[in-house]
């Protein structure tokens, strides 16, 4: 992944060779925005995002078309997300002009322990296998989005995906690439190579996948409701299989559980908006980070510029501190959210950043980010609503806990607990872990401005920030955007308790498209900077131009993303 410093360079000079002539003269290849009228759905997979179309079209509402997306991108994106792994979701509802929250994130089993790690010798919980499983959030988060603002029925919504599964569709490039990395570690897993493989290899690009044991739970799902998957054969057979491979989740985790709905937070930042949902979600972290870039003239710099980078990071920095320690379950822990989002406390974190230094003892403690582990994707429909909604099994295909004849694999977000008795992450039974999921929305004014997410473990919240710096201070448009050259700091890569040793001040990873002048100028205010392939997340977001009243979509092309309108 990491390359050395000969090699940034010498990309970066390539990339602003070519650069020079492009017509346009700009640093990095985009594409135009997809505008439309009555409604848009941008997902990563382009099937998906037709399916969401499709279910506008009929009448559905952004949730209908959200569900049926989601649903088919369980089937055909598995090496993100599906069934067995947790929903968080914003929607801007245009009847009462609000926005809403929703944390569809699940809880640890109730028989398990943190003594149990202890006695056992583990530091931390073990990526694979039935110990980080935790009961599935997803099905219970259509549910409730959809009893609050669908149309169509459930039956409408999942009836695509399960005709998907059934008669099958092409597996993509990107996701075939996942795949195969995904085989080798997860097919000893019973269940799983009969379930997810082709004679346990992985589909190749182009080549037809069909799951039809998925189509049979999906089927069930929407002829008998919410209830077939957590009090019904469904949540027997999880149960029933978790304990006989060794696990603790059982039937009365899932029959017990409920997603909530929750007020979603924000920061103003240069008079837009800015909302994320609370912890024990990430989001916070973006809008601790805004508050403390609100105090430079960033538009003055310009993008790409050593103090562009340079104060980014180092904001970054500040706010993964915070997150190392203070974000967790709000049943088990009060993260104080009105002291971090205040602007007297960025003003106080602004105090310990430098213009010329980058600091050293700033050393976040990050959960492990994974490629390929999670879907975003957005949707709006004629009557003006909006959803923002991400979706994960965590660390890629999840755990490899595949329950027989159910066709999709359990998560394994029970692994960014802490196995440290007074740490407010720590492992407790009937709790949700931190979460790095998070949907993220904008207004100005009150009013709906854009929909938006990105991909990617911790890259989300940095994600997040570069997006809307991008936008506001550096005047891209919504594909410019996504499309920009990103920037991604890591300091420790395990979770607190099983920190690795890494260079002091973390390092800084910048994709292609930085000239080689910030790059030397990074060094020489201390900073390590490594050029890596990724991860860098995926982008989709959804704008509302309230002046020409049109949607404006964009996908970015790390993904197999698209966006597209009717």
């Amino acid at each position: 992944m990491i390359r050395s410093l000969a090699a940034v360079l010498a990309a970066s000079i390539a990339l602003a060779a070519h650069a020079a002539d492009r017509i346009t003269g700009k640093p990095f290849a985009t594409r135009s925005e997809v505008i439309a009228a009555h409604g848009m759905v941008a997902t990563s997979h382009p099937l998906a995002t037709q399916i969401g179309l499709d279910i506008l079209k009929r009448g559905g509402t952004a949730v209908d078309a959200a569900i049926a997306a989601n649903a088919a991108l369980g089937l055909m994106e598995p090496v993100s997300n599906g069934i067995g792994g947790d929903l968080f979701a914003l929607v801007w509802d245009a009847k009462t002009r609000k926005l809403y929250g929703y944390n569809g994130s699940g809880r640890s089993p109730k028989a398990l322990s943190l003594q149990y790690f202890l006695d056992h010798g583990l530091r931390e919980i073990p990526a694979l296998g039935p110990l980080p499983v935790n009961v599935p959030g997803c099905v219970d988060g259509w549910f409730a989005l959809h009893d609050r603002f669908g149309k169509l029925s459930i039956k409408d919504d999942l009836a695509p995906a399960i005709r998907y599964a059934r008669e099958g569709f092409p597996v993509t490039e990107l996701i075939a690439f996942y795949w195969k990395l995904s085989v080798p570690a997860l097919s000893r897993f019973p269940g799983f190579k009969e379930q997810m493989t082709l004679d346990g290899r992985a589909p190749e690009k182009g080549e037809i996948w069909k799951n039809p044991n998925l189509a049979a739970t999906l089927e069930t799902i929407a002829n008998q409701g919410r209830d077939a998957f957590y009090k019904g054969r469904i949540a027997h057979v999880i149960g029933d299989y978790v304990k006989a491979n060794g696990g603790f989740l059982a039937y009365e985790d899932l029959a017990a559980h409920h997603g909530e709905w929750v007020e979603p937070i924000s920061t103003n930042y240069r008079g837009y908006d800015v909302w994320e949902l609370p912890p024990n979600g990430q989001g916070l972290a973006a809008l601790e980070m805004l508050n403390v870039l609100e105090g430079y003239d960033l538009k003055k710099y310009g993008f790409g510029s050593p103090e562009h980078v340079h104060l980014f990071v180092e904001a970054k920095k500040l706010a993964w501190e915070d997150r190392a320690h203070l974000y967790a379950d709000p049943d088990f822990f009060k993260t104080p959210i009105q002291k971090l989002l205040s602007k007297e406390y960025a003003a106080a974190q602004r105090q310990r950043i430098s213009l010329d230094r980058a600091m050293r003892s700033v050393a976040p403690v990050d959960p492990p980010l994974e490629q390929g582990d999670t879907i975003y994707l957005t949707t709006a429909d004629p009557w003006g609503n909006m959803v923002s909604l991400i979706q994960s099994n965590y660390r890629g295909m999840g755990s490899g806990m595949t329950p027989p004849g159910l066709g999709f694999v359990l998560q394994d977000r029970g692994q960014l607990f802490v196995l440290k008795a007074d740490h407010p992450n720590a492992f407790a039974p009937g709790k949700r872990p931190f979460h790095t999921i998070i949907p993220s929305f904008i207004t100005k004014d009150g009013k709906p401005w854009l929909s938006f997410g990105v991909m990617g473990g911790g890259m989300q919240p940095q994600g997040h920030v570069q997006i809307v710096m991008n936008l506001i201070d550096f005047g891209m448009n919504l594909q410019e955007a996504g499309d920009a050259p990103r920037i991604q700091h890591e300091g420790a890569t395990e979770p607190e308790g099983q920190a690795t040793e890494m260079r002091d001040g973390g390092e800084v990873e910048l994709e292609s498209g930085f000239p080689y002048e910030t790059i030397r100028a990074l060094m020489e205010k201390g900073h390590h900077v490594t050029w890596a392939d990724g991860p860098y997340g995926g982008y989709q977001a959804i704008g509302w131009d309230a002046r020409h009243r049109v949607y404006v979509g964009a996908s970015e092309g790390r993904k197999d993303g698209q966006a597209a309108g009717y």
